[in-house]
């Protein structure tokens, strides 16, 4: 009995690994966005590890229900099955390069000439390594309170008395305690880079300026995103040399977490350098909400102070230190308050202002950024006197506002460019599809989403564990690899590593904005009256600025 109990046990582990190489070979194949060596082995390790974790799962659910074990004259079988998972994975191995391409050629990189297929197995084994200490610990913390909980009752149900406290322990030093600290230093490790300063950005010798001698904000407090933000921006002789025109100097107001103790002190701060620089005055004022370290998208802002010859002011409060994607994922919620309270400072004095001699109010915000401006943004308060618009770039997909235009689109339209009703109110855009391709002509709150096909940020989604998201359907945007395949629990992997790394594509793609898509977005929405000819020249200077071919 011992002898066969054992050849069971090897059997039921040769499901695991099966699984696992399964997974492993599965993770290869192309997603969203391209990957060097050491992403693809960190992800490919992680899915050989569910993987042989699933395999496992069945192994023990076999034993709970008392199936009938395995023939052992199988036992040729199981080689055999085991040999050809081998032969999938180096398979799959070879055709990495191939995958790979399939997204690069697409966005104009150029192709990698392999895949490093040996480091990247190296890397994949050693993650799967850890993957199946960790998985090891947690099946002796199941036996321990499994062999417990028997004193006390029947043995099957402490098997499962036993894995859910072994679940729960695991949950909680996982959640509470391990991902806390590595939240805490990481956030303390951004707080000391974004206290830098700069030996380049001496603070602002005007007195119009953010952080400047005569500022209600201290240069000191206002963090290096925030100084960055207001000494970047296009001068206006930079814009008056450009349309051949005298141009005014863009308003820039930016208030640092280390400038006031709340948030609400810090969006009254913002509102009161808001009027000290008189930004009241210009023809558009523009509430920002930056992306988690606090970053503004200067192909987002300068494009816009082109486009209005300088006649426009911005205002944004910074609300964490961490990046996007962390933030989204662990602390979702992080930035609302700080959104919340600077759009309500700025909308309660502007909607009190005579309406002939306000400016137009508008909203815009970047990846978390979009997220957060979403919140701030209750239509119930402002629907008696709208804002403008707003331009939401690379909106998260925990949005809800999003989901539901998203949902709710019209039968026909993609999801990942979707058409919402006339367009009168909400609209769509991404490379290919500029905001005004619609019949309907703009309400007096007009919505732009910017969005790509190929950000993860955007199409991130934990049900495609279980389901193919729509997205993936054809007709599919023309910057997704056709390569791309739903696996089951992989594609949500695959999506997940996508998101951290969405940052590294090329301007256009992923989750990194052109100018030139953002000169369409302001244009639509502005009404801004420019020749095409000068739209064509503006967006050539752009894109040299980016880098990019124009």
């Amino acid at each position: 009995m011992r002898r066969l109990d054992k050849e069971i046990f090897y059997s039921l582990s040769l499901l695991g690994m099966v699984m696992g190489l399964v997974f492993f070979a599965a993770s290869l194949t192309p997603s969203l966005m391209p990957r060097s060596y050491l992403v693809q082995g960190a992800l490919s390790g992680i899915s050989a590890g569910i993987g042989y974790m699933i395999g496992t799962a069945l192994t023990w659910l076999w034993f709970y229900l008392q199936l009938p074990a395995p023939d052992s004259s199988l036992k040729p079988v199981r080689w055999a099955i085991g040999m050809a998972c081998l032969a999938l994975c180096l398979a799959a191995l070879w055709h990495a390069t191939f995958w790979q391409n399939s997204i690069r050629l697409l966005w104009k990189m150029p192709p990698i000439a392999t895949a490093e297929p040996y480091w990247l197995a190296a890397v994949a084994a050693v993650t799967f390594l850890a993957a199946l200490i960790l998985g090891r610990l947690f099946r002796l913390v199941c036996l321990i309170f499994s062999k417990w909980l028997s004193r006390m009752v029947p043995s099957r149900l402490s098997k499962v008395m036993g894995s859910l406290l072994a679940i729960a322990l695991f949950w909680s030093i996982g959640q509470g305690i391990l991902l806390r600290l590595a939240l805490d230093a990481a956030d303390a490790s951004f707080q000391q880079a974004d206290a830098l300063i700069e030996t380049d950005q001496p603070s602002p010798q005007e007195a119009t300026k953010t952080g400047s001698y005569a500022s209600l904000v201290e240069w000191q407090g206002l963090g290096r995103q925030g100084r960055h933000f207001i000494v970047s921006g296009p001068t206006a002789n930079e814009i008056s040399s450009f349309w051949n025109t005298k141009s005014r100097e863009p308003l820039r107001i930016y208030v640092g977490l280390n400038n006031a103790e709340t948030s609400k002190e810090r969006a009254t701060l913002a509102l009161k350098e808001l009027i000290r620089q008189g930004a009241f005055e210009r023809s558009l004022l523009v509430v920002i909400v930056p992306t988690g370290t606090g970053w503004i998208d200067p192909a987002a802002m300068d494009t816009l102070e082109y486009l209005q010859r300088g006649d426009v002011a911005s205002v944004a409060v910074q609300y964490s230190y961490l990046t996007s994607w962390m933030s989204l994922l662990f602390e979702p919620r992080e930035g609302e308050e700080t959104a919340v309270d600077l759009f309500d400072a700025v909308y309660g004095y502007w909607s009190k202002l005579p309406h002939d001699k306000r400016p137009k109010l508008y909203l815009h915000g970047l990846s978390l950024g979009a997220l957060n401006s979403q919140l701030s943004l209750d239509i119930y308060n402002v629907i008696g006197d709208p804002v403008n618009g707003a331009l939401w770039s690379g909106p998260p997909f925990r949005s809800a506002r999003w989901m539901a235009a998203t949902a709710a689109r019209n039968p026909g339209t993609p999801e990942w460019l979707p058409k919402f009703r006339d367009g009168s109110v909400i609209r769509f855009a991404n490379q290919e599809h500029p905001p005004e391709q619609y019949a309907a002509p703009w309400g007096p709150l007009r919505v732009i989403y910017l969005q790509y096909a190929s950000d993860p940020v955007v199409f991130f989604d934990v049900s495609s564990a279980f389901r193919e998201p729509e997205w993936m359907k054809a007709p599919r945007g023309s910057d997704v690899s056709p390569q791309l395949t739903w696996i089951p629990v992989v594609t949500m992997l695959q999506l997940l590593f996508d998101m951290m790394i969405a940052t590294t594509s090329p301007v256009g793609y992923g989750h990194i904005y052109a100018p030139q898509h953002y000169i369409d977005g302001w244009i639509s929405l502005t009404d801004a009256s420019i020749a095409p000819q000068d739209v064509t020249r503006l967006k050539s200077l752009f894109a040299s600025r980016f880098g990019m071919t124009p």
